[in-house]
């Protein structure tokens, strides 16, 4: 762990391509026709390679964070080798960098200009036999809320790592975190209406930063982190270290990082979008949602470690000043964020179990609103035993495609044993079995296929 350094970002493996990869020729080769351009001033990339199956994939991206600029170059799939694959195998691709590519503004953008895409597709390269909307972290839910909102046009979803959770208990979940944060370490910091963003976040991450130095401030931040079922598994290809000091540290990078832009330019980006704020806590008790969460028997080692009372601050979280929303604010959340379960199209799902950007527990959330709305029939989930956020190798996102793809051909699914998936993805050469990973520096490091059975605890808000 002393050589982790944290990347700063918010969709890790679409940055890392940026950053490493070179900038793609015109013509990718002679088998595939590239077209660029933009639609309305928005920028678009569509590969069309000569043996074109008929099969479209349009891609969404995630939310690029606002603490750097967004890349340059328009990514076409999550992992850069699934892209070839793809296109080896006579499917093409097609993907919006969005008016808005970074901060949550990216859904209502996306929401449109994916849509104009697949229109200038239809009219400029041929009517698709078929389109399957796809994408990453807050991409997935763009993936999720496109096929829902314009059913005919999609014949099926692939969402990676997504937010289908929906964007209001995401910030919801946020504000959790850092309301506890706020009210047992760092009382001076703000949670909405930031005044100094910059400042707010650099206070957040001194205050986070100092905890880990003290049992009780370990403790404190376990809790915290378990408020919003923040997992203690940065590293993707390792499992949660043993000792309380080691899983906390490992909290801390998704606090103080990853999601470390809720102290700030993510927080007044999206007030900003919606005209108010778009999250409250009031209303919660916060001894009901500690006793839900998936992560509280850490927090208990903590405590016991740091001889201080659950009970005791568990009281002072449910004693301290409420946030209360702005009502037109949190509409422009269920309208730009909330997915319905509708499935009139098989639908496939993959998530890391170690996420703690998008941790798996919006997974069940989505399944129950499928239950709700739409045929459960139609919906795969499945899962890796790895940490971080969207830490997928390409072959465990081409043999999700795979199984969305053999039941848009049968109307069956395959089996999603985790050992029949597994089996399948190993037998990809070794480009295809890389994965981002922060240790021992970030970047694509050599893995095996990961499948698993998992079962996400209820999503806490």
């Amino acid at each position: 762990m002393s050589r982790l350094r944290p990347l700063r970002r918010t969709v890790p493996l679409m940055l890392v391509a940026a950053m490493v990869a070179v900038a793609p020729p015109a013509r990718a080769d002679a088998r595939t026709d590239v077209h660029q351009g933009d639609i309305e001033g928005v920028p678009y990339r569509v590969e069309v390679p000569s043996n074109w199956n008929g099969t479209l994939l349009l891609w969404s991206h995630g939310a690029y964070s606002l603490e750097f600029p967004a890349p340059a170059d328009i990514s076409l799939t999550n992992h850069p080798a699934t892209k070839q694959w793809l296109l080896d195998n006579g499917y093409a691709v097609a993907a919006s960098q969005f008016r808005v590519t970074q901060g949550w503004g990216v859904v209502e953008s996306g929401l449109k200009d994916q849509m104009d895409l697949l229109d200038w597709f239809t009219a400029n390269i041929g009517k698709p036999r078929r389109t399957i909307s796809t994408g990453a972290s807050a991409g997935g839910l763009v993936s999720v809320l496109l096929a829902e909102r314009n059913p005919t046009r999609f014949a099926g979803v692939a969402s990676l790592c997504g937010v289908l959770g929906g964007t209001t208990g995401h910030f919801n979940s946020a504000l959790d975190a850092n309301y506890a944060i706020k009210t047992l370490l760092a009382p001076g910091l703000d949670l909405v209406r930031v005044k100094d963003p910059q400042a707010n976040t650099s206070n957040a991450r001194q205050a986070l930063g100092a905890a880990l130095g003290t049992a009780s401030g370990r403790a404190r931040l376990a809790l915290a982190s378990a408020l919003a079922d923040i997992p203690a598994r940065y590293i993707s290809r390792a499992p949660a270290p043993g000792t309380v000091a080691g899983q906390v540290q490992q909290q801390y990078f998704y606090n103080a990082y990853d999601r470390g832009a809720f102290w700030g330019l993510n927080r007044t980006d999206m007030e900003g979008r919606t005209g108010g704020n778009p999250s409250w806590n009031t209303g919660v008790d916060y001894r009901r949602l500690f006793a839900r969460s998936s992560q509280k028997a850490l927090v208990k080692r903590a405590y016991d470690e740091a001889g201080l009372s659950l009970r005791a601050d568990l009281a002072r979280l449910n004693a301290a000043p409420r946030i209360k929303a702005d009502p037109a604010a949190v509409r422009y959340l269920d309208r730009y964020g909330t997915p319905t379960g509708r499935t009139p199209w098989p639908v496939v799902t993959l998530h890391s179990t170690g996420d703690g950007n998008v941790p798996p527990e919006n997974q069940r959330w989505y399944a129950t609103q499928v239950r709700r709305a739409g045929n459960p029939a139609n919906l795969k989930q499945l899962y890796v035993d790895r940490g971080n956020h969207c830490t997928f190798t390409a072959s465990e996102e081409i043999t999700a495609l795979q199984t969305l793809l053999t039941r848009m051909n049968t109307r069956h699914w395959p089996s999603t044993r985790p050992d029949v998936l597994n089996s399948a993805a190993t037998k990809f050469a070794p480009d295809y079995q890389t994965v981002f990973d922060p240790d021992p520096e970030p970047g694509l490091h050599p893995t095996t296929p990961s499948f698993t059975r998992h079962h996400p605890a209820r999503y806490l808000r």
